[in-house]
Parts: C-alpha cells; sequence; structure tokens
C-alpha cells in the first residue's frame, strides 16, 4: 500500500478482538520506531511492550485511573506499550548551550508515529494514550523516578472497520512564505 493509503488507514482504536499480536509482529513496529529520526541521534526513547495478560490488566487499571477517567477501553487491549523518555543526548559542541531535551518530544512523537504506522501497515490498530496514572505506572514497570513514561499505546487486532476520516480542510492548515490567517 502507498504511504497516503497507509496514513489514511491509521486510526486510533478503542476496541480489539481477542486475537493475540504477534510478537513478531511487535518486533517490527520497534524496528520502525527504532529509525525514526531524533535530534542529533540521540534517540531518547525505551519502549515496554506489556503482552502477559496479567501485566496489561493492571497496567489497564492504572490507565483508567486518571483524574479524568477515560481510557477504560485498555483493557480491551491484548498489548500495551509504554514509551518511556530517555535522557537526549546532544553533540559536544551544542550539549550545555541548549537544553537536551528541547526536541525530546518531538523525537518521541516521531517514534511513536513510527510504531503505529508500522502496526497498521500490519494489520494491527493503535491508540496512543496520554491520560493515566504515572505513579502507578511507574511503580508497575519499575521506571525509575528520573524517567518520565511519555505516552501509552493500546495495540491489537481491531474489531471495527476502518473509519471515515474527520480532518480539517488542507487549505486550513497550510500557508506559503508567511503566516496567514
Amino acid at each position: 500500500m502507498s504511504f497516503m493509503e497507509l496514513a489514511n488507514n491509521r486510526q486510533s482504536d478503542r476496541a480489539f478482538t481477542t486475537q493475540e499480536v504477534n510478537r513478531k509482529d511487535l518486533l517490527k513496529c520497534l524496528q520502525a520506531a527504532q529509525l525514526a529520526p531524533s535530534a542529533c541521534n540521540s534517540q531518547p526513547w525505551k519502549f515496554i511492550v506489556l503482552d502477559n495478560p496479567q501485566i496489561v490488566r493492571q497496567a489497564a487499571a492504572a490507565i483508567a485511573n486518571n483524574p479524568m477517567g477515560i481510557n477504560k477501553f485498555a483493557e480491551t487491549a491484548p498489548v500495551l506499550v509504554a514509551v518511556v523518555e530517555e535522557p537526549a543526548t546532544l553533540m559536544p559542541k551544542i550539549q550545555g548551550k541548549i537544553d537536551s531535551n528541547h526536541w525530546a518530544q518531538f523525537d518521541l512523537g516521531s517514534a511513536t508515529a513510527h510504531f503505529c504506522l508500522q502496526a497498521a501497515e500490519l494489520g494491527l490498530s493503535t491508540c496512543i494514550m496520554g491520560a493515566f496514572n504515572e505513579a502507578e505506572l511507574k511503580a508497575l514497570l519499575q521506571v525509575p523516578q528520573d524517567r518520565r513514561i511519555f505516552v501509552m499505546v493500546a495495540v491489537g487486532h481491531p474489531s471495527g472497520a476502518i473509519r471515515t476520516k474527520n480532518r480539517k480542510e488542507l487549505n486550513a492548515i497550510h500557508c506559503f512564505n508567511q503566516y496567514e490567517v
């Protein structure tokens, strides 16, 4: 499939079948994330893949235990992935002159997008979640206190069809040469 077909097929699903996700497919998703661009090639990420049903249930409970009370669907995902922000190391000539984590969130987002796009190509579905109980997840997954869980990603086989995208018109999201209202 072309990249535009892949981008169109990728969607955030909140319902999954009970079918297991093959570890080979998860490794392909991780390889795609590994190839994401990052500032000074710092690759400030670590992906913790949860595919043990008991740990997935515990993590899903921590995800649902958030101040907004959302993401309860995580309990239906056969796999959950914690994307952890690692320290970013920049080139020596610029290290210390700028905040080394200045681009880390962009890098993490790119790696997460690569992971999700690869999943879509494999017929898997994902949903990126930003609301969760980070303290509970850090304790469960033994993430050091000086690290941050950037996002959680639910992964599984979709239980529904590809939906029509609801996006802004193309002319509403771009301009050439200068900002236009």
